[in-house]
Formats: C-alpha cells, sequence, structure tokens
C-alpha cells in the first residue's frame, strides 16, 4: 500500500480516536463534577467514567454518525456529546450547576495543556519539532516515521481539537456550557432568574447557529495566539 494511501486510512482513524477521547472526557468531567455535588443523575446512567460506550449510547448521532460525516466533508472533526442532570437540583444550586457547567471546557483545557507539555518534551527528546507550517493535523512534526509520526499527528490533533471544543464550549450562548456559568457569578436568585431564562427550547437552534457563526469569526485568530505561546516568538500567522 501506498504511503499517501495508509494515510489516508490511518488519518481519520487518528482524528476518530482524539475525538471520542476528548468528548468522553469533557462529558465525564460534567458528569462526576454534578455526581460530587449531590447530583447522581449521571452516575446511575453510567457516565461517569471514561468508558466511551454509555456515552456513545446517549448520544450515537453527536458521537459517531456527525464526526465521521464532518470529516468526510472538511478533513476534521466535530460533533457532541451530552451528560445527563437533574434540573430541578441545579435550579436550586445555580453555583453548583455553574461549576458543572466549566467543569466541560476546564478539561478541554487540561488537555491542551498536556498536549503542550507532550510536544515540548518530544522536541527536547530530540524527536519532534516545529514545522515551517502549521495545520491542525501538524502542530508538531517527526523526525522518523512510524510510532513517531503517528505520535506527532495523534498529539497535534489532541491540542487542535481540544481547542476546538474549548473556544467554542465558552462562548456564552444557549445551549453551551458558556451559558450555564455566569449564574457562578450571581446571587441564588439572580442566577435561578437567568436560568429561567435561557431555558428555553428555541433558544438551542438559534443559539447553535449564532455560536458556530461567532466561532467561525473568532476561531482561528485565538488558535493562533495559542500556537504562539506554544511556540514563543514564533510567529505563525
Amino acid at each position: 500500500m501506498e504511503i499517501a494511501d495508509l494515510n489516508k486510512f490511518i488519518d481519520p482513524v487518528i482524528w476518530y480516536l482524539v475525538f471520542i477521547f476528548s468528548t468522553t472526557v469533557h462529558e465525564a468531567s460534567h458528569a462526576w463534577s454534578s455526581f460530587k455535588m449531590g447530583d447522581k443523575t449521571a452516575y446511575h446512567s453510567g457516565q461517569v467514567s471514561l468508558n466511551p460506550i454509555p456515552h456513545i449510547k446517549r448520544e450515537p448521532l453527536g458521537l459517531v454518525l456527525i464526526p465521521l460525516l464532518s470529516y468526510s466533508i472538511g478533513g476534521w472533526m466535530i460533533g457532541w456529546g451530552s451528560a445527563p442532570y437533574d434540573y430541578n437540583w441545579a435550579y436550586t444550586h445555580p453555583k453548583k450547576s455553574a461549576l458543572m457547567s466549566a467543569a466541560g471546557p476546564v478539561s478541554n483545557l487540561v488537555l491542551i495543556l498536556i498536549s503542550a507539555l507532550l510536544i515540548h518534551l518530544g522536541i527536547w527528546l530530540g524527536v519532534f519539532y516545529s514545522p515551517d507550517s502549521i495545520n491542525m493535523s501538524s502542530i508538531v512534526a517527526s523526525y522518523d516515521t512510524g510510532i513517531w509520526e503517528a505520535s506527532a499527528k495523534f498529539i497535534s490533533i489532541l491540542f487542535s481539537l481540544n481547542l476546538i471544543l474549548f473556544i467554542f464550549n465558552l462562548i456564552p450562548i444557549p445551549p453551551l456550557d458558556g451559558s450555564g456559568i455566569p449564574p457562578l457569578y450571581l446571587s441564588n436568585e439572580n442566577g435561578r432568574k437567568y436560568m429561567d431564562l435561557i431555558h428555553k427550547p428555541a433558544l438551542t437552534f438559534i443559539g447553535i447557529f449564532i455560536a458556530w457563526k461567532i466561532f467561525d469569526m473568532i476561531h482561528w485568530n485565538i488558535f493562533m495566539v495559542f500556537i504562539n505561546l506554544l511556540y514563543p516568538g514564533s510567529n505563525y500567522q
């Protein structure tokens, strides 16, 4: 099999492995945080776990079909998962609900930092180097083929995809996680009023459309900020 043909097979496999791992961590973080703060809804559905199966069973469209479809169209993956929670618990404890919302993006930030550390460790060991040009699958490159090349691609995608999840989910428009964080800074009474305001089914569809438009405008600029923080003085554009 030609190398180019092999890469056509390997690339989507790596993308999906990173996607399902990152999304599982994100949703498990929501589930774990709500469990630790008193809501056992996600725990009883098996989602306080890094096992992707319960998460896939809950959202097969967002965790299987849409990622594969988005990769076939655009060469990268996007999708969604969800962790169930008791809305009465959230309404009773607005600040705990806000912390639960923040847990998902925080987990993505942690994975960004881990991937950045792995990139610099690989450079320090002399197996990785910063490439001349950057794309989502090539944040770092390998001097060797085989396992090191696959590792560089895996870590690159881990960095890129979690940056996408981090930025997108922090947009403060329902139903994204960013819309659930404001009660952390409000009184309980005002937090409940805010929750009443945003929990309207119509906002889900409108919000996703608006958030995607905002994301499309800001993503690349923020992406380049993170890249130049990763490689200080590199001046990637």
